[in-house]
């Protein structure tokens, strides 16, 4: 017994699949029979798969009979054989006909099987390892299925899609087989495959399973080593000892049987094949067939073990004029090889591999594996390859290099040193999970500047101000600047990221300087801050220097790291002043990484503002996909300072377009800490504000922005063109009835874009002063408000803020009685609502332009007696709005929405709310609108 708790049942990462099997089982017993091929390779859990699923229905009270049955490979070519246990198993006899073509001979015998047994519970057929099949018992199924009209039975087939890669038989299969795969491929359209699990499901099976917590690095590399599988997946899990998913990168074995069975197919090949078999394992993953026939001292002509090799399932191989490349069939087919090579021999392969392979670092990994002692001369080779790599950005060949560059050192300060700067190239590689797993080790180091400055990057990567300024402060007090310019230089670099994510300007500007101004010409962290330090300048307003600083150092830097860095920062300049569409094209430019020095972290800011460039653009769709993306990269990297932007461009336009759920979904993973940056805040309070306003609630929108409004320090955050919260602050203020709190919020906000000359941030506030005007009586004033607020749109390619302003434009000229005119004006408003998509405010225009009685339509006899107001009115609360919640979607008071209501009741002869849902209902039922 090894002490931990017995593996658990239950089904992870299935939710798609197990719903879709649910659907097929659900319609089955609606009467309408069907078949279902689940595929998969071995051990994906298709047999789970459809336990779960059987157990699931039964325990919600529906009652199904399942009949069990399973091919194996010596009856495969047995006519009939399969369709014979499927009698048997309800108790019945098939026909022996003489001729395997005798299909329905067969099939009519189980029609009538399933028909007179699902008179009683529907039936559920399962066939388990189907590709083993006969293929005239699967006939005989089909058959059997199509002479089926409304009997409540469902066939499941679970089959593999290709050979079992760790011990499955190996060569040819016979034709009979080849046949039952070709009937097992015509039911694609009826599939379900299941792919491999991910990483975050790889965590739930070892804590549900097996009482392991995972860390996401260690679960994503046992994905990778184990394809998603979660047999083998379990199987490692249960073989290895605990101690060994806490190390770093762990060398995972095969799972026993696998090994096994892996050994003997090994066992089976002669000595040429064999031993190029094992110096693929020691080359890696893949392997030139030059380097792996000439480490295995093969002479002549490499193919034939090539081919024995291929044969016994243990290597692929891609050949193409003048290059042939090995690979195996399986990750865990090289670790079973690999574990079977004697230490010594494993050690001696290493050595001379490291002398044949012509990459550097290749040559220096080979160097490593093949030690079984610390050497401080090779982890000096190891640091100094680390330094070149890092100057061609590559930030993940770094942080490995360096960990094992630490792991040979053998005095304690250059084992901590290394590891430092692993742990800072980890970051900038964007995978903070990987660092995090370091940071306790990391926090126990003897207290220095460089020791503070990773922990500090670290600590804003994950959203945490207080714990980088507190680690910020010590790394500077602890820190030489006449004698360590260099890291002096990374400190200041870092503070400009800390500067950023406050989104405070003037510190951005001060240490951007300074950064600049230490580092050396090629130094990331001078490169860094004077990419963004253009931005903190337009943060402060300064617009004209923020162009003059991007000219120059684009001139002093033509290429390399630059053009990400420096795209990024223009880009988000250009969208913050009303360039959208140069905005736009800088932005895609900054996402891909694939630069030298390129980052994960500034190809998601740049994706988080691409989608916001995009929405305002009118592209939501492109939006979606910009912020789907993103997501999914931030659910692996874990850089949590940039979630927030990400999801509120996707939670708005799922609002907008009546997607309450996904709304709501990305709502919740916006949200940020309770003490965030401001760069997490605002965005996370805007994602809850935009999607209350667009469902009319303008109480919840004040308040999801107070902690904006009350955020101190405040630093750029009401810097007009970057974060367009204080226009819908101000519109929910005036809807909810707080004039006087309203003007003197806006003032200033005013005052500020009037200076600035930002002509979309005029045009939204000029939204909210127009309501604002009309509401304190002075129509013709708010009028002039919305006029303007129009005019300083024209020529911006911003479709939504024109909507907006036109919707905001006519409510206030129908609630003045100016119905002509707020008619002309809601339908632009509709117009440009219905081409984006946003279907929550077409809704809305109708109800205006309904309400304003000028396009009503035919009603029914009953409801025909209202006025438009009162079918506004009546409308809006048959759909379950309160009177409070009608008055704000209206734009009236409460007290008019009572006394429409009243004069509803009367005229429909009612009494309550229910009653005109009820009387709404009937008249849809109808086929009459109102």
């Amino acid at each position: 017994m090894n002490g931990r708790p017995e593996p658990r049942g239950g089904l992870v990462g299935r939710t798609g699949e197990a719903a879709a099997l649910t659907r097929a089982l659900t319609a089955a017993c609606s009467g309408h029979p069907g078949l279902l091929l689940v595929e998969g390779p071995a051990g994906i859990g298709k047999t789970a798969l459809v336990q779960h699923v059987l157990d699931t229905f039964r325990a919600d009270g529906s009652r199904v009979r399942t009949v069990s049955v399973s091919g194996v490979p010596w009856e495969g070519e047995l006519p009939f054989g399969l369709a014979r246990q499927l009698a048997l198993a309800l108790g019945a006899a098939l026909p022996d006909p003489q001729d395997p073509a005798a299909v329905l001979e067969v099939a009519e015998p189980l029609r009538r099987q399933w028909a007179a047994r699902q008179a009683r519970d529907p039936v559920v057929v399962v066939v388990d390892d189907a590709h083993w099949a006969d293929v005239e018992s699967l006939r005989a199924v089909g058959s059997a299925l199509r002479r089926m009209s409304d009997e409540r039975v469902l066939v499941v087939l679970l089959a593999r899609d290709r050979p079992d890669e760790l011990g499955g038989p190996t060569g040819a299969p016979p034709a009979a087989l080849l046949r039952t795969r070709e009937f097992l491929d015509g039911c694609e359209g009826t599939a379900l495959r299941l792919g491999p699990l991910d990483p975050h499901d790889a965590r739930a099976l070892a804590r549900e399973g097996h009482g392991l917590a995972l860390e996401l690095p260690t679960a994503r590399h046992l994905c990778e080593r184990t394809r998603g599988n979660p047999r083998h997946m379990s199987r490692l899990l249960a073989e290895l000892p605990r101690d060994v998913w806490s190390d770093w990168r762990p060398e995972l074995p095969a799972p026993a049987r696998g090994t096994d069975a892996v050994r003997h197919r090994l066992d089976r090949c002669g000595p040429a094949a064999r031993g190029l078999v094992e110096a693929c394992a020691v080359l890696g993953d893949e392997a030139p067939l030059s380097e792996a026939s000439t480490l295995s001292g093969l002479s002549g002509d490499p193919l034939p073990a090539v081919d024995e090799a291929r044969a016994a399932g243990l290597l692929t191989a891609a050949v193409d004029p003048g290059r042939a490349q090995l690979a195996f069939s399986h990750p865990l087919v090289r670790a079973a090889v690999l574990t079977g090579i004697d230490l010594t021999d494993r050690a001696a392969l290493h050595r001379r591999a490291a002398e044949l392979v012509q990459d550097t670092g290749r040559a220096l990994l080979h160097r490593v594996s093949a030690l079984a002692a610390p050497d401080e001369d090779l982890a000096g080779e190891l640091d100094r390859y680390a330094t070149r790599r890092a100057s061609a950005g590559e930030w993940s060949a770094v942080a490995d290099t360096l960990v094992r560059a630490g792991r040979l050192s053998t005095g304690r300060a250059s084992r901590e040193d290394r590891l430092l700067r692993a742990v800072d190239a980890m970051i900038g590689a964007g995978d903070i999970p990987q660092a995090a797993m370091f940071a306790a080790e990391l926090e126990s180091f003897p207290a220095s500047a460089l020791r503070d400055t990773v922990l500090a990057y670290l600590a804003i990567m994950r959203g945490r101000p207080a714990e980088a300024e507190s680690l910020l402060n010590a790394a500077e007090a602890h820190c030489d600047a006449a004698r360590r310019p260099e890291l002096m230089a990374r400190i200041s670099q870092r503070r400009v990221l800390h500067a950023l994510a406050r989104w405070d300007g003037e510190e951005l500007v001060t240490w951007a300087r300074r950064a600049v101004g230490l580092a050396q010409a090629d130094d990331p962290s001078g490169i860094e801050s004077e990419a963004v330090l253009g931005l903190g300048l337009a943060m402060t307003g300064r617009h004209d220097e923020a162009a003059a600083a991007y000219e120059e150092a684009a001139a002093g830097h033509p290429a390399g790291a630059q053009p990400q860095r420096f795209q990024l920062g223009l880009g988000w300049v250009d969208f913050a002043t009303d360039a959208p569409e140069s905005a736009r094209r800088r932005l895609e430019a900054a996402v891909p990484t694939g630069y030298r020095m390129g980052s994960t972290r500034i190809s998601l800011w740049a994706q988080g503002w691409l989608a916001r460039t995009q929405f305002a653009l009118g592209a939501w769709s492109e939006a979606l996909e910009t912020a789907q993306r993103a997501a999914e990269r931030l659910s692996v990297v874990r850089i949590e300072i940039v979630r927030p932007l990400v999801h509120w461009t996707a939670a708005q336009i799922h609002a907008l377009r009546g997607d309450a759920a996904a709304a709501d979904h990305h709502v919740g993973a916006a949200l940020a800490d309770v003490h965030p940056y401001a760069c997490m805040l605002v965005p996370s309070c805007l994602a809850r504000a935009q999607v209350a306003e667009s469902r009319g609630e303008y109480e919840r929108v004040v308040e999801a922005l107070t902690p904006v409004v009350q955020l101190d320090p405040r630093g750029s955050v009401d810097e007009p063109g970057f974060w367009p919260w204080p226009d819908v602050y101000a519109n929910a203020l005036v809807m909810t009835g707080r004039l006087d709190e309203a003007d003197r919020f806006l003032r200033p906000h005013e005052q500020c874009a009037d200076a600035r000359g930002q002509r979309s941030a005029q045009a939204r506030l000029g939204l909210a002063r127009g309501r604002l005007t009309a509401a304190s009586g002075d129509i013709e004033a708010a009028r002039s408000q919305f006029d303007r607020a129009l005019a300083r749109l024209d020529g911006l390619p911003l479709p939504y803020d024109r909507a907006r302003v036109n919707f905001a434009y006519g409510q206030t000229l129908r609630r003045v009685g100016k119905r002509r005119e707020a008619d002309t004006v809601l339908r632009n408003a509709r117009d440009a609502y219905a081409t984006l998509g946003a279907r929550t405010y077409v809704e809305r225009c109708d109800r205006e332009l309904q309400a304003g009685g000028l396009q009503s339509g035919r009603a029914t006899a009953g409801l025909a007696r209202l006025t438009p107001q009162e079918r506004a009115v009546a409308k809006v609360v048959a759909a379950g709005a309160t009177n409070q919640q009608a008055a704000l979607e209206l734009f009236i008071s409460v007290k008019t929405v009572q006394y429409h209501l009243t004069h509803v009741y009367s005229k429909l002869g009612i009494r309550s709310r229910s009653e005109l849902a009820a009387r709404f209902r009937e008249s849809a039922e109808s086929g009459d609108h109102f």
